[in-house]
């Protein structure tokens, strides 16, 4: 029988946190979660996503990976203004839903064996590829490639074709076209407006950063792509 367990998200705002979690298992020490082919990953995202625009969301992202002998799908989930707790859970109510629905139509189940469904809001680690990345992120300061050089920045502002950034005191302009995936810094002096669960997932991309071209096609999960590959 497919075990579904539930996961809370980060709240917006100062301070976040992750929401309780009902029978929530947890990975043994050491094992970590393994990416799993693309087909089901773009199932899944096709049959989630009409779930979560219709709740006023927008979904940023679906993987599935392998830990131990369950699967585990995460579902990242945004929203202008953030998305809260008790919005994080009835996505994740809905979502489990149209999951049960979609077996129970065609009698198969969309992913053998145990599964742990995770829906979350992102973290401040993940990379700002859309307009939408950007707009949200205003007044905080990020890392891109800009052209053929690396800035920093504060974002100012940010419409569907272009973002302008405080360099130094001096407002500079980039259309997307230009920018590699941009990411967020922690600013030490404004660590009050960032939770405990953001700064665990923040790593080493603080200083290594992604200066790729951008990605028209929304976000990826880098790890579920390098399994393709």
């Amino acid at each position: 029988m497919t075990q579904r367990d539930r996961a809370g998200g980060r709240s917006p705002g100062a301070r976040s946190r992750r929401a309780p979690t009902a029978a929530r298992s947890r990975p043994d020490a050491g094992q970590r979660p393994r990416p799993e082919p693309g087909p089901r990953r773009e199932r899944l995202r096709a049959l989630i996503e009409p779930v979560v625009h219709a709740a006023g969301f927008d979904l940023e992202d679906v993987s599935v990976s392998r830990v131990g002998r369950r699967h585990l799908v995460r579902v990242i989930v945004d929203a202008d203004g953030g998305i809260g707790l008790d919005a994080v859970a009835t996505v994740s109510r809905s979502v489990s839903a149209a999951l049960d629905e979609a077996e129970a139509a065609t009698g198969t189940e969309l992913i053998v064996g145990e599964y742990q469904l995770e829906v979350s809001s992102p973290g401040v680690d993940r990379p700002l590829r859309l307009p939408r990345h950007w707009r949200r992120n205003a007044g905080r300061l990020v890392r891109v490639t800009a052209g053929q050089r690396a800035v920093a920045g504060r974002i100012v502002a940010a419409d569907d074709d272009s973002v302008s950034l405080d360099v130094d005191g001096v407002l500079q302009q980039w259309p997307y076209t230009d920018l590699g995936p941009g990411r967020v810094q922690v600013e030490f002096q404004r660590l009050d407006e960032v939770g405990d669960d953001d700064l665990a997932d923040f790593d080493d991309s603080l200083t290594d950063f992604d200066d790729s071209p951008a990605d028209s096609d929304g976000p990826v999960d880098d790890e579920v792509e390098d399994e393709e590959r």
